[in-house]
């Protein structure tokens, strides 16, 4: 989220001007749709289940698996923590777990602990400290409230992507596709005490800062850079960072950024949510490089869906354009599943893929924290079940490294 630093080196394929093509770059049937993560962290009191702004205690305790993967962000309650670049889903499932075990770990040694949701379920926002820094004040200079109130978790999936051009036309398509990848990760049904109703009420407090949301659809590379440099000249942005879009094209990284998601609780949901992303980006560079394209929507019908995920996540309806009608999100999982099938195997993703239906089964994490506050009225007890759920699978995976 802003006034944090990019917690990923590029998860890229070359180094060279984010998204550019040169001369010397490999056929776009040889490239490779490598994948990074980022995650944002609560650092909680095991005590109280109450957030702690302790991140430096955090950082101090041992983290040094994490090397340079590992930061601060504008609250000291947060930490980020980001995989190293992936060339596919197995070796990212092996990143996501062993970070998650380090982390872990590395909070219990000064007796903390770290839990993964879109928002804490009762800690307030203006109790938490901001952490110091040019970037950090510069930020809470120019929205104050809406920086200090930001106190929000999210998942950012990176997938490398072929060149410019591509780099737009992608993200145009892709578009139509983040409702769906955000019911599937809803995770912050609480905010400061109380049930929102909401599944994602994250979204609705991100939504407050300017320049996010769903994209435009952009015409060409050149008039999204045309865009980003009126922004600057205007003396709107100092560069592409301050643009929080659901998807964007990664200022410095050569990556189309998926930035819609809740943080998933448990980690094989991060595996799954990542693995959803490459495969939509690859089977519309698929489509793209057939000729075939993809129906594009207007964005204001794209954030009709978006704020049905947001509302009612699993267990409501978004609306497809095309047959001008109410369809079940359970439903569209399944069709999503069966748009993507033919990519799965050449990735080898099917597995995590696959976890869609664990998903529907069980419930996304908003589901089963809202089913714990039901068994016990507690928020506390809420947290527990967070900080648990974090480490599900987590110590045997990393001890077995």
């Amino acid at each position: 989220e802003p006034g944090t630093e990019p917690g990923t080196p590029e998860p890229g394929t070359r180094n060279q001007e984010p998204g550019t093509h040169s001369c010397h770059d490999p056929p776009m049937s040889a490239h490779r749709f490598t994948v990074g993560v980022e995650e944002e962290f609560q650092i909680v009191d095991p005590n109280t289940w109450e957030l702690r702004s302790h991140v430096t205690e955090l950082l101090a305790s041992g983290t040094a698996g994490l090397g340079d993967h590992i930061k601060r962000g504008l609250h000291q309650s947060i930490v980020e923590v980001g995989t190293k670049i992936c060339g596919d889903v197995a070796e990212l499932r092996d990143e996501i777990f062993r970070i998650r075990h380090e982390l872990s770990s590395a909070a219990e040694r000064v007796g903390l602990a770290v839990a993964a949701a879109g928002t804490h379920p009762f800690s307030a926002w203006k109790d938490q400290v901001l952490y110091p820094g040019v970037r950090y004040e510069s930020i809470v200079e120019e929205l104050q409230q809406l920086a200090r109130s930001l106190l929000i978790f999210g998942l950012h999936v990176h997938v490398a992507v072929p060149d410019r051009t591509t780099m737009i036309d992608l993200m145009n398509m892709a578009r139509y596709f983040l409702p769906h990848l955000l019911a599937l990760s809803t995770s912050s049904p609480f905010w400061m005490g109380r049930d929102t109703g909401l599944k994602s009420f994250r979204t609705t407090v991100f939504r407050r800062f300017p320049r996010t949301g769903v994209p435009d659809h952009f015409d060409s590379w050149s008039a999204y850079e045309n865009y980003v440099q009126l922004l600057v000249e205007l003396h709107c942005i100092e560069d592409a960072r301050k643009i929080w879009w659901d998807v964007r094209p990664h200022p410095v990284f050569g990556t189309l950024e998926f930035r819609v998601c809740d943080v998933t609780t448990k980690p094989e949901a991060a595996v799954m949510i990542a693995a959803l992303c490459q495969a939509i980006v690859v089977k519309l560079h698929k489509l793209y490089t057939r000729n075939q394209g993809f129906r594009l929507y207007r964005r204001a019908l794209i954030e009709e869906n978006k704020w049905r995920a947001s509302r009612w996540g699993l267990d409501g309806k978004l609306i497809d354009f095309g047959k001008r009608a109410e369809v079940p999100m359970r439903d569209l999982a399944i069709e999503l599943l069966e748009f993507l099938d033919d990519v799965l195997d050449e990735l080898g993703s099917r597995e995590a893929v696959n976890y869609v239906h664990t998903v529907l089964a069980e419930g996304t994490s908003a589901d089963r924290q809202l089913a714990v506050f039901r068994r016990t009225g507690d928020l506390k007890a809420v947290v527990q079940h967070l900080v648990e759920e974090t480490r599900e699978g987590v110590a045997a995976r990393g001890a077995g490294r």
